[in-house]
């Protein structure tokens, strides 16, 4: 069986690969031009270059796989709006949705984001019918990602696209180079986190995620959205959890929400004068403000999503960080 992942570089490709690898696929990464194999180097799989804006070019690397996982995807949370942005997620889709149809690939794994529906509380966590709420935000990753769902939707409806698109909230793993999520550990991890702010999220192990899109291929109804999630804790239980599993002393400082959002927006009239990106800017304090809490049992029914504690995954990165990006870690 042959499969092909695009975004093969990101945290998530990376585990999907070696997820694959382990199932015995005949795997292709799909890599940018000019954009080196990192992480992926050593593996045994094949590699074609190609860029998700040529279509063209996805139709002739698509033909002969039976399955592909749409993974690229930029997921800048600055500038706040990004032509750019908007046309690698929401055109870059499109390019890919038609070169499946035309290439004759049995079916498209789609890689959206919980972000994609509203996020809700504790009590009533979002799920895949759950209106989105994100624009409030004025963030075109947020937005872009939403559109480029409908256009998945659309393909499937119109053109008897076979998709089933997933889901995944914050992800917590290895192979983490950018690094991504992993930021946040480190900083906990580097005592760089001054305190905690009033929201929280949905965390998932990244291992954990990469077994439902596996299980994706033969599981899962065209057509249908799976969130892959796992448990949702505020700021101060996560980096708790991360501060426990790193031997460091948690931050203790609550954050009111008013300095959090003078924070960020002194971070974007900075960015705005320098033109570099923000540690924090207005969108992303607001964001951290609120709890985007969501339930992950349709993708534990319908893709059986493990539920693994998540600091597992916060475990698995730490002590990928420490083998292979010691840099990055603050002397004990």
């Amino acid at each position: 069986m042959k499969i092909l992942v695009t975004g093969s570089t990101g945290l998530l490709g990376n585990n999907l690969i070696r997820e694959l690898l382990s199932r015995g696929y005949d795997v292709t990464a799909m890599i940018e031009p000019g954009v080196k194999k990192g992480t992926l180097e050593g593996l045994r799989l094949n590699f074609v270059t190609g860029n998700i804006l040529e279509q063209q070019n996805l139709e002739a690397a698509f033909r002969g796989m039976d399955y592909v996982f749409h993974a690229a995807a930029s997921t800048n949370l600055y500038p706040n709006r990004s032509a750019r942005q908007r046309e690698i997620n929401i055109t870059g889709t499109r390019n890919v949705t038609e070169a499946i149809l035309h290439a004759g690939v049995k079916r498209l794994i789609y890689v959206g984001t919980a972000n994609t529906f509203g996020y809700g509380s504790r009590e009533k966590p979002g799920d895949e019918n759950t209106p989105y709420n994100y624009a409030r935000y004025g963030l075109d990753y947020m937005d872009s990602k939403r559109e480029a769902h409908d256009v998945v939707i659309k393909a499937v409806k119109e053109k008897g696209l076979d998709a089933v698109i997933c889901n995944p909230t914050f992800m917590f793993g290895p192979y983490d180079s950018k690094p991504s999520s992993g930021a946040m550990i480190l900083a906990v991890y580097n005592r760089k986190v001054p305190g905690y702010t009033a929201g929280g999220k949905n965390y998932v192990c990244i291992k954990d995620v990469v077994k439902a899109m596996a299980n994706a291929i033969q599981m899962g109804r065209t057509g249908e959205s799976y969130i892959l999630g796992h448990v949702n804790l505020s700021f101060k239980e996560i980096f708790e959890k991360i501060a426990a599993v790193s031997g460091v002393r948690a931050p203790s400082i609550a954050l009111p929400k008013f300095i959090t959002k003078a924070y960020g927006r002194l971070g974007s009239l900075k960015a705005g004068i320098t033109g570099k990106a923000p540690t924090v800017s207005y969108p992303m304090a607001l964001m951290s403000c609120d709890k985007h809490y969501y339930t992950a049992q349709k993708a534990v029914r319908e893709l059986q999503l493990p539920q693994s504690p998540i600091e597992e995954g916060i475990e698995d990165a730490l002590r990928w960080f420490k083998e292979s990006a010691p840099h990055l870690l603050a002397p004990r």
